[in-house]
């Protein structure tokens, strides 16, 4: 894989001035780390720019790390916090309705499974930590956009190319868009073997502090014609419901 010289200089400066709390000058920049002084200057003023360095001016300017690295820095420790949270939580939901439950995230136009629990018998899934599927195919990537913001999902729904998964599977943003309306006024999204064929899945949204959406849980069964998968659904919607109040969030659910 090739790496772009810029980013990584980048992220070189950028760990450099991290480690130079007292701050750090251009030129120990550039010296320490082999740059030209024009490439250097140009990434640091446009880190300054974009708030990830600060510059302290003096005889010779100095540079600190700034305020929006740091709260990356602190949403990636919250991320490791949240997980901590919901993990137990999920495990004991897993066990209680034995069957396998997932927590995912948007990637994208994708959905990238976080976590998962199997109850001591488990069906067999597909699906493991760290792979992706279509959101518009799946329970989860259904629940994690028909909650986010308009311009959000307005510009998944533009990157989605519908790929025909099983004679379920939904095929046009026109019949994506209703399903998401329907999947607000339900509070909870249905895979309906849109994914596979043997399989149907229940997921519902999960909320942070701040009352963005920050992923979704979902329950796999295999498919059996008689079971109420609209009750798994709302089961599925309380426990997300609980899950979010875990993580701060005061606001209305559905």
């Amino acid at each position: 894989m090739k790496l772009n010289r810029t980013t990584q200089r980048t992220v070189e400066i950028l760990k450099l001035i991290s480690k130079n709390p007292e701050g750090i000058t251009l030129d120990d920049i550039c010296g320490q780390l082999s740059l030209p002084k024009t490439s250097g200057y140009d990434i640091i003023t446009t880190l300054v720019e974009m708030g990830m360095a600060n510059v302290q001016r003096g005889q010779k300017q100095t540079y600190t790390i700034g305020l929006t690295a740091y709260r990356i820095g602190i949403n990636y420790t919250n991320n490791l916090d949240f997980l901590g949270v919901i993990e137990p939580e999920l495990k004991a939901f897993s066990r209680s309705v034995g069957k396998t439950v997932f927590f995912g995230v948007r990637s994208d136009h994708e959905v990238v499974y976080i976590c998962k629990f199997e109850p001591e018998n488990p069906i067999i899934t597909t699906a493991t930590v760290g792979t992706k599927n279509p959101i518009y195919c799946t329970s989860l990537g259904k629940a994690i956009l028909a909650y986010s913001d308009e311009a959000t999902r307005q510009q998944v729904m533009n990157r989605i190319t519908f790929r025909q998964k099983t004679e379920n599977t939904i095929m046009d943003r026109r019949t994506l868009k209703a399903e998401l309306e329907k999947v607000k006024d339900l509070g909870y999204a249905l895979d309906a073997r849109e994914m596979e064929d043997h399989m149907e899945c229940a997921g519902a949204p999960v909320f942070g502090p701040d009352g963005s959406v920050m992923g979704a849980i979902s329950v796999s069964s295999l498919y059996k014609p008689g079971e109420d998968y609209d009750a798994l659904g709302r089961l599925v919607c309380e426990k997300a419901e609980e899950v979010s109040r875990l993580l701060g969030y005061l606001g209305k659910i559905s």
